[in-house]
C-alpha cells in the first residue's frame, strides 16, 4: 500500500517535474532521478533502463524506463541536455531507487542546454501542492 504524502521525503534543494522526476544542480551538471512519491507509487523496482552516456535529449523526451512488480513506466527528461553519466549501481541494484531515491538511486547526470529549464521546475512547495491536488 502506498504511503501518505506526509510520510514521503522531498528535499528542499531539489526541483521537481510534473512527471515526478527530480533535478539537482551541481556546478555545470544536473543530477536527475525520480521522487520518493514516484518510487512509492511504482512499488518494488526490479529493473531500470537508461540511455548511453553521450546521448543528447530534449526536455520532455523519454530517457528510459523503470520496471516494477506492478508496471513499466517511462522516464522523461525534466530538462534538455547531454547525458554525461548513468548510475552504474542501478544495473545490479535497481532497488536503490526505492530505498534511496535522492542519493544512491539517482539515474543520470546531464549537462543542461539551458539552466533556466532547471529554474522553471517546481520547488518542493509547488510539487507538494500538485501532489495534494491543490495546484492553483
Amino acid at each position: 500500500m502506498s504511503k501518505a504524502i506526509s510520510e514521503l521525503n522531498f528535499p528542499d534543494d531539489l526541483r521537481y517535474a510534473d512527471d515526478h522526476e527530480w533535478a539537482k544542480s551541481e556546478g555545470d551538471k544536473v543530477t536527475i532521478g525520480i521522487s520518493d512519491y514516484a518510487q512509492d507509487q511504482l512499488g518494488d523496482i526490479v529493473f531500470v533502463e537508461l540511455p548511453q552516456a553521450g546521448t543528447t535529449l530534449a526536455k520532455g523526451e523519454e530517457f528510459g524506463t523503470v520496471e516494477s512488480v506492478k508496471a513499466v513506466s517511462e522516464l522523461y527528461m525534466p530538462i534538455g541536455g547531454e547525458i554525461l553519466a548513468i548510475n552504474p549501481e542501478l544495473e545490479d541494484a535497481p532497488e536503490l531507487v526505492n530505498n534511496e531515491p535522492y542519493t544512491r538511486g539517482w539515474m543520470v547526470e546531464v549537462r543542461p542546454d539551458d539552466f533556466s529549464e532547471v529554474d522553471a521546475l517546481m520547488d518542493k512547495a509547488a510539487y507538494l501542492k500538485m501532489l495534494e491536488g491543490t495546484e492553483d
